[in-house]
């Protein structure tokens, strides 16, 4: 079973849900996300230790 987090679970306007197999391929995702759709967000340590807070596992589903 995959992993997904949302951007709207972080707190931002955005419809984004990244995807992935682990929890450093979502983070790597995120922070690509973040430099090209989110202008000024940096990936910090901090920012990290709540993402992972965030990471669920992807149950598939579209809807909640």
């Amino acid at each position: 079973m995959g992993k997904i987090l949302r951007c709207r679970d972080v707190g931002v306007n955005c419809d984004t849900e990244i995807r992935g197999q682990n929890e450093q391929e979502i983070l790597q995702k995120a922070a690509e996300h973040a430099k090209t759709c989110h202008t000024g967000v940096q990936l910090t340590p901090q920012l990290q230790a709540k993402l992972k807070t965030l990471i669920t596992d992807d149950s598939g589903r579209c809807c909640s």
